[in-house]
Protein backbone atom coordinates (compact mmCIF):
# COMPACT_ATOMS: atom_id res chain seq x y z
CA UNK A 1 0.00 0.00 0.00
CA UNK A 2 2.93 2.38 0.68
CA UNK A 3 4.15 2.08 -2.91
CA UNK A 4 0.69 2.49 -4.34
CA UNK A 5 0.07 5.50 -2.14
CA UNK A 6 3.13 7.03 -3.82
CA UNK A 7 1.65 6.24 -7.20
CA UNK A 8 -1.58 7.99 -6.32
CA UNK A 9 0.16 11.05 -4.94
CA UNK A 10 2.94 11.34 -7.48
CA UNK A 11 1.23 10.27 -10.69
CA UNK A 12 1.40 7.34 -13.07
CA UNK A 13 4.82 8.32 -14.42
CA UNK A 14 6.45 7.56 -11.08
CA UNK A 15 8.37 4.29 -11.48
CA UNK A 16 8.11 2.50 -8.15
CA UNK A 17 5.99 -0.55 -9.00
CA UNK A 18 8.67 -3.18 -9.01
CA UNK A 19 7.08 -6.63 -9.23
CA UNK A 20 3.58 -5.48 -10.26
CA UNK A 21 2.70 -6.10 -13.93
CA UNK A 22 -0.76 -4.48 -14.05
CA UNK A 23 -3.27 -3.22 -11.52
CA UNK A 24 -6.37 -1.17 -10.83
CA UNK A 25 -6.34 1.77 -8.44
CA UNK A 26 -9.61 2.44 -6.63
CA UNK A 27 -9.98 5.94 -5.19
CA UNK A 28 -12.24 5.71 -2.15
CA UNK A 29 -12.15 9.49 -1.80
CA UNK A 30 -13.74 9.84 -5.24
CA UNK A 31 -16.30 7.19 -4.27
CA UNK A 32 -17.28 9.12 -1.13
CA UNK A 33 -17.43 12.34 -3.15
CA UNK A 34 -19.83 10.73 -5.64
CA UNK A 35 -22.05 9.50 -2.82
CA UNK A 36 -22.30 13.04 -1.48
CA UNK A 37 -23.08 14.57 -4.88
CA UNK A 38 -25.70 11.96 -5.76
CA UNK A 39 -27.43 12.28 -2.39
CA UNK A 40 -27.64 16.03 -2.92
CA UNK A 41 -29.91 15.69 -5.98
CA UNK A 42 -32.27 13.14 -4.44
CA UNK A 43 -35.39 14.08 -2.49
CA UNK A 44 -34.75 14.42 1.24
CA UNK A 45 -36.43 11.13 2.17
CA UNK A 46 -34.85 9.09 -0.64
CA UNK A 47 -31.83 6.99 0.37
CA UNK A 48 -29.07 5.83 -1.93
CA UNK A 49 -28.93 2.08 -2.55
CA UNK A 50 -25.43 1.27 -3.80
CA UNK A 51 -25.32 -1.34 -6.55
CA UNK A 52 -22.22 -3.46 -6.00
CA UNK A 53 -22.99 -6.41 -8.26
CA UNK A 54 -20.36 -7.85 -10.62
CA UNK A 55 -17.64 -7.29 -8.03
CA UNK A 56 -18.76 -3.67 -7.66
CA UNK A 57 -18.54 -3.13 -11.43
CA UNK A 58 -14.99 -4.44 -11.42
CA UNK A 59 -13.87 -2.19 -8.55
CA UNK A 60 -13.79 -4.98 -5.94
CA UNK A 61 -16.91 -5.62 -3.89
CA UNK A 62 -15.23 -5.98 -0.52
CA UNK A 63 -13.17 -2.81 -0.66
CA UNK A 64 -15.98 -0.80 -2.20
CA UNK A 65 -18.62 -2.04 0.25
CA UNK A 66 -16.39 -1.14 3.18
CA UNK A 67 -15.67 2.29 1.68
CA UNK A 68 -19.36 2.94 1.07
CA UNK A 69 -20.23 1.85 4.59
CA UNK A 70 -17.71 4.36 5.94
CA UNK A 71 -19.45 6.99 3.78
CA UNK A 72 -22.73 6.21 5.54
CA UNK A 73 -24.35 3.98 2.92
CA UNK A 74 -26.45 1.23 4.54
CA UNK A 75 -28.38 -0.20 1.58
CA UNK A 76 -26.78 -2.34 -1.12
CA UNK A 77 -27.95 -4.23 -4.19
CA UNK A 78 -26.34 -7.28 -5.78
CA UNK A 79 -27.32 -9.75 -8.48
CA UNK A 80 -26.63 -13.13 -6.86
CA UNK A 81 -26.72 -14.93 -3.54
CA UNK A 82 -22.94 -15.37 -3.57
CA UNK A 83 -22.45 -11.62 -4.08
CA UNK A 84 -24.84 -10.90 -1.25
CA UNK A 85 -22.90 -13.14 1.13
CA UNK A 86 -19.63 -11.38 0.27
CA UNK A 87 -21.13 -7.96 0.96
CA UNK A 88 -22.74 -9.14 4.20
CA UNK A 89 -19.34 -10.29 5.44
CA UNK A 90 -18.14 -6.69 5.01
CA UNK A 91 -21.32 -4.92 6.07
CA UNK A 92 -22.91 -6.63 9.11
CA UNK A 93 -25.94 -4.31 9.25
CA UNK A 94 -28.32 -2.81 6.71
CA UNK A 95 -30.25 -3.87 3.64
CA UNK A 96 -28.69 -6.13 1.02
CA UNK A 97 -31.10 -6.76 -1.83
CA UNK A 98 -30.55 -9.58 -4.32
CA UNK A 99 -32.00 -8.32 -7.60
CA UNK A 100 -31.43 -11.57 -9.51
CA UNK A 101 -33.10 -14.95 -9.18
CA UNK A 102 -32.39 -17.14 -6.15
CA UNK A 103 -34.01 -20.61 -6.15
CA UNK A 104 -36.04 -21.72 -3.16
CA UNK A 105 -33.48 -24.41 -2.29
CA UNK A 106 -31.22 -21.57 -1.12
CA UNK A 107 -33.86 -19.95 1.09
CA UNK A 108 -31.95 -21.05 4.19
CA UNK A 109 -28.86 -19.17 3.05
CA UNK A 110 -30.94 -16.05 2.42
CA UNK A 111 -32.19 -16.31 5.97
CA UNK A 112 -28.80 -17.10 7.52
CA UNK A 113 -27.11 -14.10 5.93
CA UNK A 114 -30.03 -11.70 6.45
CA UNK A 115 -30.47 -11.04 2.73
CA UNK A 116 -33.57 -9.62 1.08
CA UNK A 117 -34.68 -11.30 -2.14
CA UNK A 118 -36.39 -9.59 -5.06
CA UNK A 119 -39.33 -11.84 -5.97
CA UNK A 120 -39.52 -12.09 -9.74
CA UNK A 121 -43.06 -13.52 -10.14
CA UNK A 122 -45.81 -15.45 -8.43
CA UNK A 123 -44.20 -18.86 -8.93
CA UNK A 124 -40.97 -17.61 -7.39
CA UNK A 125 -42.90 -16.25 -4.41
CA UNK A 126 -44.78 -19.50 -3.92
CA UNK A 127 -41.57 -21.52 -3.96
CA UNK A 128 -39.85 -19.24 -1.43
CA UNK A 129 -42.96 -19.19 0.73
CA UNK A 130 -43.05 -22.98 0.76
CA UNK A 131 -39.51 -23.06 2.17
CA UNK A 132 -41.01 -21.68 5.38
CA UNK A 133 -38.02 -19.54 6.36
CA UNK A 134 -39.84 -16.25 6.98
CA UNK A 135 -37.92 -14.21 4.42
CA UNK A 136 -37.97 -10.46 3.78
CA UNK A 137 -38.64 -9.81 0.09
CA UNK A 138 -39.22 -7.01 -2.38
CA UNK A 139 -41.62 -7.52 -5.28
CA UNK A 140 -40.43 -6.82 -8.81
CA UNK A 141 -43.21 -5.25 -10.88
CA UNK A 142 -42.79 -5.30 -14.66
CA UNK A 143 -43.94 -1.96 -16.06
CA UNK A 144 -42.38 -2.39 -19.50
CA UNK A 145 -38.79 -3.64 -19.16
CA UNK A 146 -40.01 -7.24 -19.76
CA UNK A 147 -36.98 -8.81 -18.12
CA UNK A 148 -37.97 -9.89 -14.61
CA UNK A 149 -41.07 -9.10 -12.60
CA UNK A 150 -44.77 -9.75 -12.29
CA UNK A 151 -46.90 -7.87 -14.81
CA UNK A 152 -48.24 -4.58 -13.47
CA UNK A 153 -51.68 -5.51 -14.78
CA UNK A 154 -51.72 -8.66 -12.62
CA UNK A 155 -52.90 -6.99 -9.41
CA UNK A 156 -54.35 -10.24 -8.14
CA UNK A 157 -50.97 -11.91 -8.53
CA UNK A 158 -49.23 -9.11 -6.64
CA UNK A 159 -51.82 -9.37 -3.88
CA UNK A 160 -51.14 -13.11 -3.65
CA UNK A 161 -47.47 -12.40 -2.97
CA UNK A 162 -48.40 -9.86 -0.31
CA UNK A 163 -50.55 -12.54 1.33
CA UNK A 164 -47.82 -15.21 1.49
CA UNK A 165 -47.53 -16.41 5.09
CA UNK A 166 -43.79 -16.95 5.14
CA UNK A 167 -42.75 -13.89 3.15
CA UNK A 168 -42.52 -10.42 4.61
CA UNK A 169 -42.86 -7.86 1.80
CA UNK A 170 -40.68 -4.89 2.72
CA UNK A 171 -40.54 -3.19 -0.67
CA UNK A 172 -41.79 -3.01 -4.25
CA UNK A 173 -39.66 -2.05 -7.24
CA UNK A 174 -39.64 -1.63 -10.98
CA UNK A 175 -36.92 -0.94 -13.55
CA UNK A 176 -36.91 1.75 -16.23
CA UNK A 177 -35.99 0.52 -19.70
CA UNK A 178 -34.89 3.76 -21.38
CA UNK A 179 -34.10 6.29 -18.66
CA UNK A 180 -30.63 6.83 -20.13
CA UNK A 181 -32.20 8.44 -23.21
CA UNK A 182 -33.61 11.95 -23.55
CA UNK A 183 -35.24 11.11 -26.87
CA UNK A 184 -38.87 12.26 -26.78
CA UNK A 185 -40.34 8.79 -27.25
CA UNK A 186 -38.03 7.27 -24.65
CA UNK A 187 -38.86 10.02 -22.13
CA UNK A 188 -42.54 9.37 -22.77
CA UNK A 189 -42.00 5.63 -22.23
CA UNK A 190 -40.16 6.23 -18.94
CA UNK A 191 -42.94 8.52 -17.72
CA UNK A 192 -45.54 5.90 -18.62
CA UNK A 193 -43.60 3.29 -16.64
CA UNK A 194 -43.47 5.60 -13.62
CA UNK A 195 -47.18 6.38 -13.89
CA UNK A 196 -48.06 2.69 -14.17
CA UNK A 197 -45.92 1.80 -11.14
CA UNK A 198 -47.55 4.40 -8.92
CA UNK A 199 -51.00 3.32 -10.14
CA UNK A 200 -50.20 -0.19 -8.92
CA UNK A 201 -49.05 1.15 -5.55
CA UNK A 202 -52.15 3.33 -5.19
CA UNK A 203 -54.43 0.40 -5.93
CA UNK A 204 -52.67 -1.83 -3.42
CA UNK A 205 -52.80 0.82 -0.73
CA UNK A 206 -56.46 1.41 -1.51
CA UNK A 207 -57.04 -2.25 -0.66
CA UNK A 208 -55.22 -1.91 2.65
CA UNK A 209 -51.85 -3.39 1.69
CA UNK A 210 -48.54 -2.01 2.90
CA UNK A 211 -46.20 -1.56 -0.05
CA UNK A 212 -43.02 -1.07 1.98
CA UNK A 213 -40.06 0.78 0.50
CA UNK A 214 -40.41 1.88 -3.13
CA UNK A 215 -37.62 2.13 -5.69
CA UNK A 216 -37.68 2.85 -9.43
CA UNK A 217 -34.50 4.63 -10.49
CA UNK A 218 -31.19 3.15 -11.49
CA UNK A 219 -28.26 5.49 -12.28
CA UNK A 220 -29.80 7.24 -15.27
CA UNK A 221 -33.16 7.35 -13.56
CA UNK A 222 -31.45 9.39 -10.84
CA UNK A 223 -29.59 11.61 -13.30
CA UNK A 224 -32.56 12.27 -15.59
CA UNK A 225 -35.51 11.87 -13.19
CA UNK A 226 -34.10 12.88 -9.78
CA UNK A 227 -37.38 14.30 -8.54
CA UNK A 228 -39.21 10.97 -8.29
CA UNK A 229 -40.61 10.32 -4.83
CA UNK A 230 -39.11 7.00 -3.81
CA UNK A 231 -37.57 5.49 -0.69
CA UNK A 232 -34.46 4.21 -2.45
CA UNK A 233 -32.53 5.04 -5.62
CA UNK A 234 -30.46 2.14 -6.97
CA UNK A 235 -27.23 3.74 -8.19
CA UNK A 236 -24.71 1.62 -10.07
CA UNK A 237 -22.50 2.97 -12.86
CA UNK A 238 -22.88 6.62 -11.78
CA UNK A 239 -21.63 5.75 -8.30
CA UNK A 240 -18.27 4.96 -9.90
CA UNK A 241 -18.15 8.32 -11.70
CA UNK A 242 -18.70 6.88 -15.15
CA UNK A 243 -21.35 7.23 -17.86
CA UNK A 244 -22.43 4.14 -19.74
CA UNK A 245 -21.39 5.75 -23.01
CA UNK A 246 -19.98 8.97 -24.46
CA UNK A 247 -23.22 10.86 -24.99
CA UNK A 248 -21.48 14.19 -25.51
CA UNK A 249 -22.91 15.62 -22.27
CA UNK A 250 -21.17 15.75 -18.91
CA UNK A 251 -22.46 13.98 -15.84
CA UNK A 252 -24.77 16.18 -13.81
CA UNK A 253 -23.93 16.42 -11.02
CA UNK A 254 -20.22 16.26 -11.88
CA UNK A 255 -18.81 12.98 -10.59
CA UNK A 256 -15.26 11.65 -10.28
CA UNK A 257 -14.03 8.41 -11.88
CA UNK A 258 -13.13 5.96 -9.13
CA UNK A 259 -11.01 3.46 -11.09
CA UNK A 260 -7.70 3.81 -12.91
CA UNK A 261 -6.14 0.95 -14.87
CA UNK A 262 -2.38 0.83 -15.27
CA UNK A 263 0.34 -1.54 -16.53
CA UNK A 264 4.10 -1.82 -16.64
CA UNK A 265 6.10 -1.36 -19.83
CA UNK A 266 8.00 -4.61 -20.42
CA UNK A 267 10.06 -3.73 -23.49
CA UNK A 268 10.84 -0.85 -25.84
CA UNK A 269 12.23 -1.50 -29.33
CA UNK A 270 12.33 -0.09 -32.86
CA UNK A 271 10.80 -1.78 -35.88
CA UNK A 272 11.34 -0.78 -39.48
CA UNK A 273 8.95 0.32 -42.19
CA UNK A 274 7.10 -2.68 -43.60
CA UNK A 275 7.35 -4.74 -40.42
CA UNK A 276 4.16 -5.98 -38.74
CA UNK A 277 3.02 -6.07 -35.11
CA UNK A 278 1.18 -8.84 -33.24
CA UNK A 279 -1.14 -11.60 -34.48
CA UNK A 280 -2.61 -11.51 -37.95
CA UNK A 281 -0.29 -8.71 -39.12
CA UNK A 282 -3.18 -6.25 -38.83
CA UNK A 283 -0.72 -3.41 -38.28
CA UNK A 284 2.15 -2.84 -40.71
CA UNK A 285 4.46 0.09 -40.04
CA UNK A 286 4.71 2.70 -42.78
CA UNK A 287 7.82 4.22 -41.14
CA UNK A 288 10.27 3.30 -38.38
CA UNK A 289 8.24 2.91 -35.18
CA UNK A 290 9.33 2.84 -31.56
CA UNK A 291 7.24 0.11 -29.97
CA UNK A 292 6.40 -0.32 -26.27
CA UNK A 293 4.98 -3.62 -25.05
CA UNK A 294 2.72 -3.38 -21.98
CA UNK A 295 2.06 -6.12 -19.42
CA UNK A 296 -1.70 -6.25 -19.82
CA UNK A 297 -4.08 -7.92 -22.26
CA UNK A 298 -7.56 -9.21 -22.87
CA UNK A 299 -7.26 -11.71 -20.02
CA UNK A 300 -7.07 -8.65 -17.78
CA UNK A 301 -10.09 -7.09 -19.46
CA UNK A 302 -8.57 -4.91 -22.20
CA UNK A 303 -10.91 -5.46 -25.17
CA UNK A 304 -9.38 -6.94 -28.32
CA UNK A 305 -11.44 -4.40 -30.29
CA UNK A 306 -9.40 -1.46 -28.98
CA UNK A 307 -6.64 -1.90 -31.52
CA UNK A 308 -7.24 -0.12 -34.80
CA UNK A 309 -10.34 1.67 -33.50
CA UNK A 310 -8.76 4.64 -31.78
CA UNK A 311 -7.65 2.83 -28.63
CA UNK A 312 -5.07 4.83 -26.68
CA UNK A 313 -2.96 4.69 -23.55
CA UNK A 314 -0.83 7.28 -21.73
CA UNK A 315 2.91 6.89 -21.21
CA UNK A 316 5.06 9.61 -19.63
CA UNK A 317 2.14 12.02 -19.80
CA UNK A 318 1.57 11.54 -23.56
CA UNK A 319 -1.35 9.81 -25.26
CA UNK A 320 -0.18 7.17 -27.71
CA UNK A 321 -2.08 4.72 -29.96
CA UNK A 322 -2.44 1.02 -29.25
CA UNK A 323 -1.33 -0.89 -32.35
CA UNK A 324 -1.57 -4.51 -33.47
CA UNK A 325 -4.02 -6.99 -32.03
CA UNK A 326 -4.45 -7.02 -28.27
CA UNK A 327 -3.00 -10.28 -26.96
CA UNK A 328 -4.07 -12.32 -23.94
CA UNK A 329 -1.36 -10.86 -21.71
CA UNK A 330 0.23 -8.02 -23.69
CA UNK A 331 -0.56 -4.97 -25.78
CA UNK A 332 1.67 -2.80 -27.93
CA UNK A 333 1.75 0.98 -28.25
CA UNK A 334 3.42 3.36 -30.68
CA UNK A 335 5.70 5.58 -28.56
CA UNK A 336 7.75 7.03 -31.42
CA UNK A 337 6.94 10.60 -30.35
CA UNK A 338 7.62 10.04 -26.64
CA UNK A 339 11.19 10.55 -25.46
CA UNK A 340 13.05 8.34 -22.99
CA UNK A 341 10.42 5.60 -22.71
CA UNK A 342 11.94 2.45 -21.22
CA UNK A 343 11.05 -0.82 -19.56
CA UNK A 344 9.61 -0.19 -16.10
CA UNK A 345 7.62 2.88 -17.11
CA UNK A 346 3.93 2.93 -16.19
CA UNK A 347 1.23 3.07 -18.84
CA UNK A 348 -2.30 4.24 -18.09
CA UNK A 349 -5.14 2.55 -19.95
CA UNK A 350 -7.92 4.19 -17.91
CA UNK A 351 -7.23 7.22 -15.77
CA UNK A 352 -5.07 10.33 -15.61
CA UNK A 353 -1.34 10.88 -16.00
CA UNK A 354 -0.23 14.50 -15.85
CA UNK A 355 -2.49 16.64 -18.02
CA UNK A 356 -3.82 13.73 -20.06
CA UNK A 357 -6.79 11.53 -19.21
CA UNK A 358 -8.46 8.50 -20.76
CA UNK A 359 -11.92 7.88 -19.39
CA UNK A 360 -13.61 4.51 -19.30
CA UNK A 361 -16.15 5.93 -21.77
CA UNK A 362 -13.29 6.48 -24.25
CA UNK A 363 -12.18 2.86 -23.98
CA UNK A 364 -15.78 1.73 -24.44
CA UNK A 365 -16.21 3.89 -27.54
CA UNK A 366 -13.01 2.50 -29.06
CA UNK A 367 -14.26 -1.02 -28.35
CA UNK A 368 -17.84 -0.68 -29.58
CA UNK A 369 -19.43 -1.32 -26.19
CA UNK A 370 -20.49 0.48 -22.99
CA UNK A 371 -18.51 1.44 -19.90
CA UNK A 372 -20.39 -1.07 -17.75
CA UNK A 373 -19.03 -3.87 -19.95
CA UNK A 374 -15.46 -2.56 -19.79
CA UNK A 375 -15.45 -2.31 -16.00
CA UNK A 376 -17.17 -5.63 -15.35
CA UNK A 377 -14.76 -7.57 -17.57
CA UNK A 378 -11.63 -6.47 -15.68
CA UNK A 379 -9.87 -9.71 -14.85
CA UNK A 380 -9.53 -11.33 -11.43
CA UNK A 381 -5.73 -11.48 -11.71
CA UNK A 382 -5.57 -7.67 -11.60
CA UNK A 383 -4.86 -6.61 -8.02
CA UNK A 384 -7.09 -3.78 -6.76
CA UNK A 385 -5.34 -1.20 -4.60
CA UNK A 386 -7.44 1.18 -2.53
CA UNK A 387 -6.19 4.70 -2.10
CA UNK A 388 -7.96 7.72 -0.72
CA UNK A 389 -7.90 11.02 -2.53
CA UNK A 390 -9.91 14.10 -1.62
CA UNK A 391 -13.59 13.51 -0.93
Amino acid sequence: MRILRRVFDMGASDRSYEGIRAWAEIDLGALAYNVTRLRAILPVDCKLMAVVKADAYGHGARGVAEGLSEAGVDAFAVATLAEGIVVRECVPEGLILIMGYTPSCDAGLLKAHQLTQLVVDGAHATALDSAGCGLPVHIAVDTGMHRLGIEASNIHGIESILNCKNLRVTGIATHLAASDSLDRDDVRFSNEQVKLFYAVIDELRGKGFEAGKLHIQASYGVLNLPELQCDYARVGIALYGVKSHNSGTALTPPLRPVLSLRAMVAQVRWIGAGESVSYGRTYIADRPVKLATLCIGYCDGVPRQMSGNGGMCIIRGRKVPIIGRVCMDLIMADVTEVEEVEAGDVATIIGRDGEEEIRCEDVAAASGTISNDILCRLGSRLPRFYVKGES
